[in-house]
């Protein structure tokens, strides 16, 4: 596969070319190294497409986690708690998860745990690699990265798209680069207020 477009929001491609050259230079690396024809395994069953091989967006996924796997990308979570009391939310904010759930006990608050969770994190950079639905995209951006980012966990994330012209060939409903770009600039120069760099794939 290869690179066919790259948007950096925030100036994170600035800083990955500048302090993490060789997890970047990696990145390519693995994506060019992905054999798309390999995943072209779905025989459709959609109007559109019928009977038509389609690209597998499981397929492609499974394809980038052992190329990732192999050099060293590994899932990431943090748990932390959450309750209804907003006075409660933004004081526990920046608490451990232990902290957190005994400060909003002590509120006689009810806890509720919760986590968020990465595909790949190295370095203090994060991949997601999403042939997903659209919603999926959109959490990614504006939640997963930047809760990760606000916990300084990370430092920079990465969302790895299908172009449209690649999405094309694949089941509906798949989101594409172009179309989450515009999500990105729509909202401003200063949202998702985490530094990413959106990467569009081709064949």
């Amino acid at each position: 596969m290869k690179i066919s477009e790259t948007y950096s929001h925030l100036n994170g491609l600035e800083f990955l070319l500048v302090h993490r050259p060789k997890l970047w230079a990696e990145i390519e690396r693995v994506i060019a190294s992905i054999d798309a024809n390999a995943c072209r395994t779905k025989v459709s069953k959609e109007k559109r497409t019928m009977d038509k091989l389609l690209y597998s967006p499981i397929g492609m996924n499974a394809a980038f986690k052992q190329s990732l796997s192999k050099t060293g990308w590994a899932e990431s979570r943090v748990s932390y708690w959450v309750t209804r009391s907003e006075k409660l939310v933004r004081k526990t904010l920046s608490m451990n998860a232990t902290e957190q759930k005994q400060e909003i006990l002590d509120a006689g608050e009810v806890p509720i745990l919760s986590y968020n969770q990465t595909d790949f994190v190295r370095d203090r950079v994060a991949v997601e690699v999403q042939f997903g639905k659209y919603a999926f995209v959109a959490y990614d951006l504006f939640v997963k990265h930047l809760a990760f980012y606000v916990r300084d966990e990370i430092d920079v994330g990465i969302e790895i798209l299908p172009m449209k012209a690649l999405q094309c060939q694949m089941s509906s409903g798949v989101a594409y680069y172009e179309g989450e770009f515009y999500n990105v600039i729509r909202n401003g120069r200063g949202v998702p207020s985490v530094p990413l760099v959106l990467i569009g794939i081709d064949v």
